[in-house]
Formats: C-alpha cells, structure tokens, sequence
C-alpha cells in the first residue's frame, strides 16, 4: 500500500499520525467535512436508508446497488453544502452546531416516527417552552452524547490546515467539481428506482438529515418572512347581518372550542369501545363520526379550518395570507373573543380581543407551566350575565396534546390504569399509553359538558350554541408512530379523523333565523355521512347568519333550515 502512495499522501497520513499521537489531529477543511458527511450518512440517517431499502430483497445485486448509491448519493449531498459555505474559521462552529442538531433530529425521528418537513419545522419554531420540556428526557440526553459529545470531542482534538490562499482556492474547487460529478453520476446510476421512490413516497426526501430540517426551516422563515412584509388581505369586505338579528329578544353567544389532538378512534359517542365520553353520552348533541381534518398538525389545522377554502383546495400561502373567519363575522357585528389555553391562535385572531387561561388565574387549575381545560370555562357565568348583543366565544383546548398525556387530567380523571406517568412514551406499554390518552379525553368530555352546562343554565337569558370540533388526531404506537404530524398524504387515519359534536339551546333556531325544529334533525341526518374542517367555516356563518358572498352554502350544514328565499350577498 505504502509503494502506491504519492509523496502528498504520504506528508498528509505522516502528519494525522503524528497530530494524534500529540493529541491533535491535523485536516483540511475538505477532509474534515468528508469525515462529518460519511458520519451524518451512517449514524443519522437510519430512517431514509430503512425508507428507501423498504420492500427491498437483499438477495438480489440491484438491492446492494441501491443501498449504496443512497450512502453516496447522502454523503456527496452534504458535503458539497458544506464546501459551498464553510471555510477555515467556521467549519468546526459550524459542524459542532450541525453535530448537535443532527442528534436531536435523528433522535425525534426514531423516537416518534416524525418527518421533519416545513408543516413539521413549523410546529417545532412555534412550540412554547412548555411544550418543549415534555420532549427532554433522559433518552434523549444519551442520545445526544453519543452522537453529538463524542463528535464534539473529536473537532476539539482537530487543527484545521492552513493553506496558501491560491492552493485552496483551486482545492476547493477541485473538490466541489469532484462531488458535484458523484452526484451526478450517482444519481443518474439509479435515475429509475430513485425517480419511482421520490414520486410514490415524497416523505423520504425530508428523511436526509441535515438537509431536511435545514431546507424546512428555511421554507418557513422566508415565508414568515414573505407574509410579515405584507397585511393579511381581508376577505368577506361585503359581511352583513341576516334579517335575524333585527328579531331577535335576547342575546346570542355561539361558543366554538378548537380541540387538540383529540382523535376519533378514541371517542365514545363515535363506537369506541371504551365509553371516554360519558357526560356528553347524557346530553342533546350531536355527534358527527366521520369528521376529516384539514391538517395533522395545529399550525395546518387551526388556519385552514378559519379559512374558506379548507382541505379540498389547500393552499397555505393564500391562507397564512388572508384574514380568517372571525375577521369576517367581527365586520358584521359580531363580538368575537379568543381564550387560549394552547400555543395561540396561529393568526387566525390577529388583531381581535383575546385572553389566555393561565392570565385569568383560575384557582386550583394552573401549574407552573400549563392550566387545566377546565380554566378556559371561568368566568363563564359571568360573561354570559353580562352578554350583550350577538357573540363568538372560541375556547383553544390543550385537550390530549402529547406526549405528556396525564398531565392533561387531574387525578380524579386517571380512571383508566395503569396510565403512562413518563413523558418518553416509549418507556410505557401500549396499554398504559392508551390509558392515558383515554384518561385526557374523558377530561375533555368533562369541560365540554360543562361548557353546555353553564350555557343550559342561561338558556332563558342568552340564546346560545356550542360547536366542539378536534384538529387533529393522534398516533398512539401504531406502526412505530407516536404523536402527530405526518406529512398528509402519507399520514395514517387515526391523525385525520376528528371528533366534532354541536349542541344548541331551545330557541337558538328562531334567534339564528332558521326554521323551527330543523335545526337538530338536519344535523343528525348529515351526521351520519362524511364531513370535514372544510364545514366549519361555512357553517359558522349560518349559525351567526353573517351574509357574505364568501358562503358557500354547500359546506353550511345549516342551509337545509334556511328558509327558501333567503340568499348571500351576490
């Protein structure tokens, strides 16, 4: 071997021999980034290699082939990214941030089968300090110093060549040729197989860590970036109030209360076998058991089900890009107010009266990082005492987020055990995960039954109605998945099917301007056939009758009691 080596070889292994045995180790910024990327491509990228070899029979040569043609393809990727940005003074910086990043990215990515797309980035770039305790735990902190301590130790041992300014500059470029040629070459080696697995499963591209987490959260902060440049543009400029409001005797309040993470296979009132709705079991609701979310994710969720269009013409920049819902019914007239008890309205309510939970000090019901459901119901009596005029009231739930699932129930809620105490889900059987999420979903029955309670006992007072509607489900250890997330298409059922119910009082009909006795046989009808997200915004309008040419009477599931005649604005 030694025969075959130039005189440059030689002085390059010399010199990382001696370097080490003086406790350095001496490199190039080329060198040092090629150890870093064939690192990233063995240690943290497990979930691509298992994505893409899925299926695949390792008998068979073409296998092997493909094995490693994506180990090249990952390697040639980073490093020449890295060649394109690093140089002498940043390349350990920026590889001991990167080593940590990779770490916790792969780590979440085992953990919780998640994907770490843009709609994912975002979620992880608007979670509060609170959320992203429960997502520390000791697994995590091993994790990180295996594959994120000891690479650390090795950049510390290392001393970055110098090299005459000319040299480099023709070495970098040498090397940047060079990689840019593996690339491709590699690539148009597999262009078949790797085309075909790009366009039947387009999750396995946000599966190539460092560059998946890096391209997302750069998608997003220039499209933050992109919004915050502009105002929302405003939508329904021609909201009026129907020929209702003029009749009306009393006070109207339609409570609507955003669920989270609340899942429909895990709902009573929807077949499951566990009875996790009892109080709401007891009331005049009405259940709708084939409820599809807009979204796996609240950031989706919770601006597309306040969007017209929804899911069935999604698109998030127009979205992120116009005001909502409650900006539409607030034009016409109607007070609305937002109380979180979450991570925010997500833009939904900008610029429209709000509280949080935790600043009512509800008594008994905050901890030091999060308040109880029940918190979004005080005062409550009050406000519907003091009601006035025509009024949208939206409760964000924190409802069954995870993975803290018993943290989300007091103790006289923990009916179902043994409950998961851990915040790392995988330290719990299956059975005492899905104790736990049961154990907060009978919480969530609980607040919502309170809710109708409170709003029952001012029915001679205030007309009112009360809409409950989940955003999105939840993976509780199915097919190695945990929490939510997923990219759409290839998300599982359990994180888009939703809980929704709606309750109404005696004379909410007359005060809304619908036909008496229909409202709630009309409901129960359509119940039982699939509806979604895309509903909700339509159908508010018809509860609120808020005329705009911006209703769609086909998604309002209160047109069948309109009387004929009545029309929006053309």
């Amino acid at each position: 071997m030694r025969g075959v080596m130039n005189h440059s070889e030689s002085t390059t292994w010399s010199r990382l021999h001696s370097g080490w045995r003086a406790g350095r180790i001496d490199a190039t910024v080329e060198q040092l980034v090629l150890w870093a990327s064939l690192f990233w491509a063995l240690a943290v990228n497990r979930p691509l290699h298992a994505a893409a070899l899925r299926g695949r029979d390792w008998s068979e040569p073409a296998t092997w082939g493909f094995a490693a043609a994506i180990f090249t393809l990952v390697v040639a990727l980073h490093a020449l990214l890295l060649l394109a940005v690093a140089n002498r003074w940043t390349v350990k910086p920026l590889l001991a941030v990167l080593a940590v990043t990779n770490a916790a990215a792969a780590y979440y990515m085992g953990a919780f089968g998640v994907v770490l797309d843009p709609s994912m980035l975002r979620n992880v770039l608007r979670t509060d300090t609170a959320e992203a305790g429960e997502l520390l735990n000791a697994d995590l902190a091993w994790h990180l110093l295996l594959y994120a301590g000891l690479p650390w130790l090795l950049l510390w041992r290392v001393r970055v060549v110098r090299k005459p300014w000319l040299p480099a500059v023709g070495r970098r470029l040498a090397w940047l040729v060079m990689l840019t040629v593996v690339l491709a070459g590699t690539m148009l080696s597999v262009f078949q197989p790797l085309a075909a697995l790009l366009r039947n499963h387009h999750e396995v591209r946000y599966l190539v860590t460092p560059g998946n987490y890096l391209w997302s959260a750069g998608s997003v902060l220039a499209a933050d970036a992109r919004k915050a440049a502009k105002p929302r543009q405003p939508i329904g400029l021609d909201a009026a109030t129907g020929a209702s409001w003029a009749a009306r005797r009393k006070p109207m309040v339609v409570v609507l209360v955003v669920g989270e993470t609340t899942r429909a296979a895990n709902w009573g009132l929807s077949g499951y076998a566990r009875q996790t709705t009892p109080q709401l079991a007891q009331l005049p609701v009405v259940n709708f058991a084939q409820v599809s979310s807009c979204g796996t994710n609240t950031e989706v969720s919770v601006p597309c089900m306040f969007a017209p269009v929804g899911r069935r013409d999604y698109d998030e920049d127009r979205i992120r890009g116009q005001q909502s819902l409650l900006h539409v019914v607030d034009r016409a007239g109607v007070r609305v107010h937002w109380r979180d008890n979450q991570s925010g309205c997500k833009g939904v309510c900008d610029g429209l009266p709000g509280d949080t939970v935790s600043s009512r000090n509800a008594p008994g019901l905050c901890g030091e990082e999060h308040c109880l459901d029940e918190g979004l119901l005080h005062d409550m009596d009050e406000r519907l005492q003091q009601a006035q005029g025509t009024q949208l009231w939206v409760f964000h739930m924190l409802g069954s987020h995870g993975p803290s699932y018993f943290r989300r129930y007091p103790p006289a809620f923990a009916q179902f055990q043994p409950d998961c105490r851990d915040d790392d889900l995988r330290r719990c059987s299956a059975e005492e995960v899905a104790n736990a999420y049961d154990n907060s979903v009978l919480y969530t029955d609980h607040v919502l039954a309170g809710a109708i309670a409170k709003l029952r006992a001012h029915a001679g007072e205030v007309d009112s109605a009360l809409v409950y509607v989940s955003d999105h489900g939840e993976s509780l250890g199915e097919h190695g998945l945990f929490l939510h997330g997923m990219p759409y298409a290839v998300a599982p059922e359990v994180q888009k099917r939703v809980p929704m119910i709606a309750w109404t009082s005696s004379g909410f009909e007359a005060a809304a301007g619908l036909s008496r006795g229909c409202l709630l046989p009309a409901l129960q009808r359509r119940a039982s056939q699939p509806v979604s997200h895309d509903h909700l915004f339509h159908t508010l309008l018809g509860l609120l009758d808020v005329r705009t040419s911006v209703h769609e009477a086909a998604f309002d599931l209160t047109q069948a009691c309109r009387p004929a005649g009545v029309a929006d604005p053309a």
